[in-house]
């Protein structure tokens, strides 16, 4: 079975090798060398930056004709990107160099397919629901208590909040999914596979349901983001498919983008997924990275393209979050990425040695990949039941732990429209849990994720200007009267407003150039003019926090003093 370019299909019934798969040998559990990112047989072309909307499809279309190669791929206009199938009898080097000599072309790469960030459970353990050793009155969602996320929760339940999953797609039928996806879209090229409303994996489902499980409804379990909704675009890991989802979530309003997959990071960053990566972020989407699930300090891309090595120990560094993994123990397993490349950890696993090992979540109803296993890859053996309904499984890894992230940066977006994307990222580091007096480590970066600390930060972060409004009389027999005016400081609902601190107060003699009169923390200020002039008023605040009116573009008031 192959697609259409001949190169195989992924996943196909003998799965690609995840960034993590254990080999299990007796009592220990040795890392198995993660493979070398594949080639799919495309070529990625990004044409010059010159050609914009249809003179762009016009040079998309003058390429082919030239280059005598087919479109095999999305194009993706945002960021100029082309996908070519490398013809018959071609090597990829050659063609590469012929296409490098079109004038409109930019640049060219060969393109290759990312693997899931995925750790398979014990296949022994993994359907046990409550662990043998686990600590007393240990509830299935664990993770939920230990993050903050019932303190997040009593702020904002997520209404409106949107989190995109790059995965491979979901069981749209879940009950834990109803009314939760307000898009489905399909960027999944391999022979076979359903819709993006079908999750042949069981990855995506699982990793969706952490992020955005219907909460509150008496059935299976609650999602990080409580009442988010949910933006599914199901890819087949190849770098187009990557790029053309992530601009895609970016255009539907996406608030949150969860990418819990990546290579080994030996080849060159792809442009083309960094240039998606870009235009997001100057969307202000929080974007949000699985770090690799092998103790290695290279995580792969695409997170190594959202936290540059060396960055990680840099609170203001990085247009997205890097998230490893932590357990029960609050300790980052053996497995698991670390490193300069880190930003921060959430919860993904149990204790080493104890089941279930992973986190609880939402599983498809149809027989998946990860169950079936292959030579490399062991069944997961994690499907287990809840109330009878055996649509749900224990799976863990950095894959489950960003969800829980992409699910709060959503939150937080959702809650605080006015933040810089910046500072929310620096805000979810530096509200991360760890020990006093301890700031980043290699191990969990800044942290482990507290959706309740960042939640309660992000409502005290002020943005927005207040507002006043001056009152005078229009006319005046006196040459002195009473100015007053009045001010109030909005805020997004949720949020905790700094409260007006002071005023300045203008006035305009005629045509002049307003003057300032008084700088006050009074709502009242006496006025002497001179008899048959006229004169305009207008104020402006200052909150608690520094924000500052603008100057009205008309006076708030106008007076006439009588001779």
């Amino acid at each position: 079975m192959s697609d259409r370019d001949g190169s195989a299909p992924y996943p196909c019934p003998v799965p690609a090798l995840p960034l993590t798969a254990l080999l299990i040998v007796g009592a220990l559990v040795l890392p198995v060398a993660a493979p070398a990112a594949q080639p799919t047989g495309r070529a990625l072309v990004l044409l010059e930056r010159a050609h914009a909307g249809h003179a762009q499809a016009a040079a998309a279309r003058g390429v082919l004709a030239r280059s005598g190669a087919r479109r095999a791929g999305p194009l993706v206009p945002e960021v100029g990107l082309l996908t070519l199938a490398i013809p018959a009898g071609r090597s990829y080097a050659a063609f590469a160099r012929e296409l490098r000599r079109d004038p409109a072309v930019r640049s060219v790469q060969r393109e290759r397919r990312k693997t899931l960030r995925l750790v398979p459970n014990d296949p022994a353990l993994a359907a046990l629901e409550p662990a043998a050793g686990a600590p007393p009155g240990t509830r299935l969602q664990w993770w939920i208590e230990r993050s903050g996320f019932p303190r997040a929760w009593d702020v904002t339940r997520g209404d409106g909040a949107l989190v995109a999953v790059l995965d491979s797609g979901i069981d749209a039928t879940h009950p834990d999914f109803a009314g939760k996806i307000t898009a489905a879209v399909d960027y999944d090229n391999v022979a076979g596979h359903g819709d993006a409303k079908v999750d042949e994996e069981g990855h995506g489902t699982h990793v969706a349901s952490l992020a955005c499980a219907a909460s509150n409804n008496g059935i299976g379990l609650a999602g990080a983001g409580f009442d988010c909704g949910l933006i599914v675009e199901k890819v087949d890991l190849s770098d187009s498919s990557i790029t053309a989802a992530i601009v895609d979530a970016a255009k539907r309003g996406a608030d949150a983008i969860n990418l819990s997959f990546g290579d080994d990071g030996q080849q060159p960053p792809v442009q083309a997924i960094s240039e998606a990566l870009d235009y997001a972020y100057r969307r202000g989407i929080v974007l949000v990275a699985a770090a690799a699930d092998r103790p290695v300090e290279e995580q792969g891309e695409p997170a190594n393209v959202l936290q540059p090595t060396g960055t990680g120990p840099q609170l203001a560094q990085g247009k997205g979050l890097t998230v490893t993994v932590a357990n029960l123990g609050d300790q980052k397993p053996a497995y698991a990425g670390f490193g300069s490349q880190i930003s921060l950890a959430a919860y993904g696993a149990f204790d080493d040695g104890v089941a279930p090992p992973g986190l609880f979540g939402a599983f498809p109803a149809n027989a998946t990949v990860l169950e079936a296993g292959s030579v490399s890859q062991p069944p997961c053996g994690c499907r287990t039941a809840l109330d009878g309904d055996s649509r749900y499984a224990y799976v863990q890894g950095t894959s489950m732990a960003a969800p829980q992230v992409a699910a709060v940066g959503a939150l937080i977006r959702n809650l605080n429209p006015d933040l810089p994307i910046s500072e929310l990222l620096k805000l979810i580091k530096r509200t991360a849990r760890r020990p006093a007096g301890v700031g980043w480590t290699p191990n969990l970066g800044w942290g482990i994720l507290d959706a309740g600390a960042a939640i309660d930060a992000a409502r005290v972060v002020d943005l927005r200007a207040p507002r006043s409004r001056l009152r005078a009389p229009k006319i005046s027999r006196r040459r002195t009267f009473t100015l007053t005016w009045s001010a109030s400081d909005p805020a997004p609902p949720g949020l905790v407003p700094s409260g007006v601190q002071r005023f300045e107060v203008y006035v305009v003699k005629g045509k002049r150039r307003p003057r300032l009169l008084a700088k006050t923390r009074k709502r009242a200020l006496r006025f002497t003019g001179q008899r048959g002039n006229r004169y305009s008023f207008y104020t402006v605040a200052i909150d608690a926090a520094g924000n500052r009116e603008s100057a009205p573009l008309d006076a708030d008031a106008s007076t006439r003093i009588e001779r």
